[in-house]
């Protein structure tokens, strides 16, 4: 992989906050791109102005509270709600690699090798338990069953998780990235030679020329030997506010997907490197000057490719939501379809891994609030993937919640036990056991009968 198809990846990765904190570091380092306009930027004119109507539109309709089928609720309410939709509870690592596996793989014996896996990872992506004594006795498997896992979690993301330290970490990764056979995994044993910048010793040991140790050594620094070090050391990131990448709009029956651009400065290559780019040397310019011209404006220019890229995928990736989940749009959270990565990936004829960088991390603002863009994956209850009932998990825990939210409404004292909703479930065509009832109504944070 070239370097610029490596942050051609990464940027794909930002949502639109951490995109924004990447183009003012790549400006400051790059002499010949500049920002042609910051929207962020307001003059105290722009300040001052008069709001239009449609100027207040996103936030009349930014959460669940929005006035809908002829119902609408309080000012206050509509407030609380909003605050409430735009503060994200983080993840741990675990929970983003649990989601990617059980939405990568149908096979169960796959899945439940690969969960036991992931659960026995610390924040920075190692193994705590020794593998051996994790699949002894009860929990045996089989060797190939065991690899086979093996393989598929170190491929997830972030790549590398579930090794024994940061140099099984890095050669997993160099493998992944550049292939088995790449020569960067001699270096891997070779890091405080590297460190001490013994390159022609390293070199003679290795039997390669220094040239090719400082290319391998590029290589290597773009990997990471703590993979999981992008979440804290605790774990579960911080609540903080989160800032919409997209928006889904429907007006007059009809859908509109605006990319939320306010945020991204425009960006372009500064007049004078352009110009200096396209003259040859012996015009007063010297060799050095006109390589570190034309260097800086090729960086540029890919620079900027991958930032359309980045915003071209994500919107190719949210009209594929729209149209698997058109009924959500439509008609709210509770009809939410089983969709899985592999769903919109062959819809868009792209890799699972390029959907899963567009959707994690980011937001969707729509007429039912603001929801990270991977919460539209959920898989079916009957089974993983789209293939199952048309019921997604998310849906049915939607409906269980008005279940118990209607307790209230009703002219009856009794509270709605477990068993009470598997019945009335059943009535509307999904078939639950009690003890997944259970498990979804604490995952809902809602108390049991006698509690409530």
């Amino acid at each position: 992989m070239s370097p610029q198809l490596i942050q051609s990846i990464k940027l794909m990765r930002l949502p639109v906050a951490d995109l924004r904190d990447k183009i003012e570091e790549e400006v400051e380092k790059n002499p010949a791109l500049e920002v042609l306009e910051d929207k962020t930027v307001l003059s105290l004119d722009t300040m001052y102005k008069p709001r239009r109507d449609e100027d207040d539109y996103f936030e009349a309709t930014s959460d669940s509270g929005y006035v809908r089928s002829g119902r609408g609720e309080a000012a206050s309410d509509e407030r609380r709600q909003f605050i409430e939709g735009v503060l994200s509870r983080g993840e741990t690592l675990q929970d983003y690699l649990l989601w990617q596996l059980r939405l990568q793989t149908r096979d169960n014996e796959l899945r439940q090798i690969g969960e036991r896996l992931i659960q026995n990872i610390d924040s920075d992506g190692f193994n705590l338990e020794p593998l051996e004594s994790l699949f002894s006795g009860a929990n045996a498997v089989t060797p190939p069953a065991l690899e086979r896992a093996l393989q598929f979690v170190r491929r997830l993301e972030p790549n590398g998780c579930c090794t024994s330290d940061y140099k099984e970490a890095l050669a997993v990764q160099a493998g992944l990235i550049y292939g088995e056979s790449e020569k960067i995994k001699l270096l891997i044993p070779c890091l405080p030679e590297l460190e001490r910048g013994k390159l022609p010793e390293l070199a003679r040991r290795l039997k390669l020329s220094v040239d090719e140790i400082r290319s391998l050594f590029e290589k290597l620094k773009s990997l990471s030997p703590f993979p999981g070090r992008q979440w804290n050391s605790g774990g579960a990131m911080k609540a903080r506010f989160v800032i919409p990448d997209i928006q889904v709009l429907r007006k007059n029956g009809e859908f509109s997907i605006m990319l939320n651009d306010e945020e991204i400065p425009v960006l372009g290559i500064q007049p004078f490197f352009m110009e200096q780019s396209h003259l040859k040397t012996g015009n007063g310019l010297k060799n050095a000057d006109r390589d570190f011209i034309r260097e800086n404006v090729k960086e540029a220019r890919w620079f900027i490719q991958s930032i359309n890229r980045r915003n071209h995928t994500l919107l190719r990736v949210t009209r594929a939501i729209l149209e698997f989940q058109r009924a959500f749009f439509i008609d709210g959270p509770k009809h939410l379809a089983p969709l899985t990565l592999r769903d919109i990936a062959a819809e868009l004829n792209v890799h699972e891994t390029t959907v899963s960088r567009a959707a994690n991390g980011k937001y969707m603002q729509t007429e039912w609030g603001i929801f990270e863009i991977r919460y539209f994956f959920s898989n079916s209850i009957s089974g993983a993937g789209s293939s199952g009932s048309r019921y997604s998990q998310e849906g049915v825990k939607e409906i269980i919640r008005e279940m118990i939210e209607a307790e209230s409404g009703g002219q009856e004292k009794r509270r709605l036990s477990d068993q009470d909703i598997v019945f009335l479930l059943a009535k509307h065509g999904i078939k639950l056991a009690r003890r997944t009832v259970s498990k979804y109504r604490n995952q809902l944070d809602l108390g049991s009968s006698y509690r409530r």
